[in-house]
């Protein structure tokens, strides 16, 4: 199906819809990029109703267009910090944000009246949902019409075969070009020396031929053209490991994916069926039973893993980086469950949210707590952990736990769950829809429940981030002044208490179970080397945050998995920044909902010891031996932007989980096609705590005299694993789904005997 093919079923999702009618007509709004920065802009929607393209009165000619793919949400009002700068000149029912995937920044919008606002809202939401509901076939045809329109450069609806081959060197094909001329003949069925509609489906078709599939297909089907039922059995329970009513999942495969009537009616899938159901989320390698909410809820909250940002008000480095509630917003729409606000006294007696001593640019801490309100809950209803960095006088802070109350109301949380002293944490279950605030205390939470004392001011230690300067710093650590603490802002925290750790014998015998301390990531190493097990045993019954080396200035991040390996719960990262430790991050919450907590492995959570760096002496240690054969890859991007270059596509599995579980191997390159390159080749891991293993699979374009470029990656627990042929949909740096990229894969998980 092309353009036309594509545009016959979007006019069926226009009919009848009056504001999707009144997008293709355009309309004229402008675009706001600051207080002073406004500029009128016609925007329309193209024909495919997958495109907005825009243009700038002034210089008449001069456009742009994006995907409406690429739009996450549509915030309605004065939903984002340059809105909000305008708020006196533009009413909230005229403007509206468009909230881009990944890293990109927003769109902030006024239109002329309520109306054409309300028209963009509703009609971009109905488009997104659209999208969201297409299915893997209608996904790969609306890419199809995407390369089509873009090659076809005199937009005649057709393509010569100079234009065809143009496309292919787009597409990442370097193809023999008589092979490309064989194939194009084929396909020009009506023989006029171009491709039009559906002639160009068939020739994608021919194409894309997948032989591994097919190789596959073969292996188990008498006919070479179907898979019986019997067949198809037989590949779901030897191939795919579902032995469970696999007759009845067969069944259930056919009527889902066989697009034959013929097939369906006799109970059997054709080349085209079974390719579907392979690169469809059953066929992936995510254990679809993994991807809800799987996992026990009802135990202490020291008993999770838990999301967590560091200096969430930065969006960018921490030395001039912008502050911006943005940072707060797409951290919680990532999942994330604890995150940082650096508070200190501001104009006017309002506190202010910014990277002190920096030139970061500054926000208003009620500004951060009004998002909270709003956006807390919507990806998840489990407790969000408000960490507070406290450099205000006692008059701002009594200003910031005014915010707290009034702005929060029941969210905030004020006392125990049962008005009692606890014996242990809360669960997130019986914390679901509050907040909790971590910051510093004054007295025990024993006396506030038995009765609060009179005192309004009272004195605690200082434990400041910025002033906890690095172990591999040189800078010797001044003595920590104590610091006058407001008793409103005190009671704010109840189980979240923040306090010095001096060493875990102290802790054993000291610390209340609602008592958190905070650790650098190299005092945290440093614990870990040196009595690791002891770490596991504390973070059994307490809270442990990890942040990163104030060193790290550029807002680079440390690897996560060392801290999980003990069973730290707050092991706080730089959002903000893509790379490995985020996607093992991302990879890691992946499972349970995306909720934001993962419940820690048996082994984390009870009275047995266990040591990281010695798993053996594990009760019920069983190492594992994993295969992974790696056989083709689909639709690779392009990362070099230079004309005519293709990539050579790579393939690295990497091992993260203990010190004996991390291993990397890799593939090796394709020559000059990221179209569809096919290796064949397996990789043989051996793992040792497989509850605690991620695997990241990393797609790069090989360069033999420089770094090779990132292409894509995906990243999951390694048990969520599905066993069998899997695809593997690829994500981008940010995280993003970069489809129809993917790789195809064979996984075999054994007893190593």
């Amino acid at each position: 199906m092309t353009s036309k093919g594509m545009a016959s079923s979007s006019n069926l999702r226009i009919q009848g819809d009056e504001n999707l009618q009144s997008m293709l007509l355009g309309t004229v709004m402008r675009k706001i990029k600051s207080r002073t920065w406004k500029k009128q802009r016609y925007f329309k929607l193209q024909e495919d109703c997958m495109t907005i393209w825009y243009k700038s009165k002034k210089t008449g000619n001069s456009h742009s267009t994006f995907s409406v793919g690429d739009v996450e949400a549509v915030r309605e009002g004065h939903q984002s910090e340059v809105l909000q700068s305008i708020a006196e000149e533009f009413p909230p029912d005229r403007c509206f944000t468009l909230v881009f995937r990944g890293r990109r920044g927003n769109l902030d919008l006024v239109a002329d009246s309520s109306e054409e606002a309300k028209t963009w809202i509703q009609g971009m939401r109905k488009l997104i949902e659209n999208l969201e509901n297409m299915g893997q076939r209608e996904k790969l045809d609306q890419w199809i019409c995407d390369w089509f329109k873009k090659a076809d450069k005199n937009n005649d609806g057709r393509m010569n075969f100079k234009e065809v081959r143009d496309l292919l060197k787009m597409m990442n094909v370097d193809m023999n070009e008589h092979h490309a001329l064989r194939l194009f003949q084929m396909a020009d069925k009506s023989q006029s020396g171009t491709l039009e509609d559906d002639e160009f489906v068939l020739f994608y078709k021919m194409l894309t031929q997948r032989e591994d599939v097919l190789r596959l297909f073969q292996e188990f089907s008498g006919d070479g053209q179907k898979l019986s039922l019997l067949e198809l059995v037989e590949f779901v329970r030897e191939e795919q490991l579902q032995c469970e009513q696999s007759q009845q999942h067969a069944l259930l495969l056919i009527d889902r994916y066989e697009p034959s009537d013929t097939a369906k009616k006799l109970h059997a899938m054709t080349i085209d069926g079974f390719l579907m159901y392979l690169s469809s989320p059953e066929g992936s390698i995510f254990n679809p039973r993994h991807q809800g909410l799987y996992q026990d809820m009802r135990q202490p909250l020291s008993h999770y893993v838990i999301s967590s940002s560091h200096n969430t008000y930065l969006i960018e480095d921490q030395l001039r980086g912008q502050s911006s509630v943005e940072g707060y917003i797409r951290a919680l729409k990532r999942g994330c469950r604890c995150v940082e606000v650096d508070c200190w006294d501001g104009p006017n007696g309002e506190p202010i949210v910014y990277h002190g001593h920096t030139l970061t640019s500054k926000i208003f801490f009620k500004d951060v707590i009004l998002v909270l309100s709003n956006y807390a809950f919507k990806v998840s209803e489990y407790p969000v952990i408000l960490s507070i960095e406290n450099h205000c006088s006692v008059e701002q802070q009594r200003v910031m736990a005014h915010h707290l109350n009034s702005i929060l109301g029941d969210m905030l949380l004020k006392t125990t769950v049962d008005g009692k002293i606890p014996s242990r944490l809360p669960s997130p279950e019986e914390l679901k829809g509050k907040v909790l605030v971590k910051g510093k205390k004054i007295g025990s939470l024993e006396e506030c429940v038995n009765g609060p004392g009179e005192e309004h001011v009272g004195e605690v230690s200082d434990e400041d981030e910025a002033a906890d300067i690095d172990d591999d710093s040189t800078r010797r650590k001044a003595k920590k002044p104590s610091q006058q603490l407001s008793k409103e802002l005190s009671d704010c925290v109840v189980y979240c208490r923040s306090v010095h750790f001096s060493s875990f014998k102290h802790a054993r015998t000291h610390s209340k179970l609602y008592e958190i301390s905070s650790f650098t990531e190299s005092k945290a190493r440093k614990h870990i080397k040196e009595s690791g097990a002891e770490f596991v045993q504390h973070n059994t019954r307490q809270l442990t945050r990890v942040y990163p080396s104030g060193m790290r200035t550029d807002s680079s991040n440390y690897n996560p998995q060392d801290m999980w390996n003990v069973g730290c719960q707050i092991v706080a990262l730089n959002f903000q920044t893509a790379g490995m430790e985020m996607d093992l991050n991302d990879g890691l919450f992946s499972q349970n909902c995306r909720c934001g907590y993962v419940l820690k492995p048996k082994f984390l959570r009870g009275w047995e010891r266990f040591d990281p760096e010695n798993p053996r002496g594990l009760e019920g240690y069983m190492p594992l031996r994993l295969s992974i054969q790696v056989i083709s890859g689909q639709q690779l991007p392009k990362v070099n932007i230079k004309e005519g270059s293709i990539i050579d596509p790579l393939v690295r599995v990497e091992i993260h989980g203990v010190p004996m579980d991390q291993a990397k191997q890799e593939t090796k390159y394709i020559d000059n096609n990221g179209f569809n390159p096919v290796w064949y080749e397996t990789l043989q891991f051996t793992v040792h705590v497989p509850e605690l293993a991620l695997v990241r699979f990393v797609v790069e374009d090989y360069d033999k005299t420089s770094k090779n470029d990132f292409v894509g990656q995906y990243t999951l627990p390694f048990m969520s694993i599905q066993q069998g042929y899997r695809h593997i949909h690829l994500l981008s740096k940010d995280g993003t789904s970069i489809s129809p990229a993917s790789l195809f894969v064979h996984i075999r998980i054994t007893d190593l005997a």
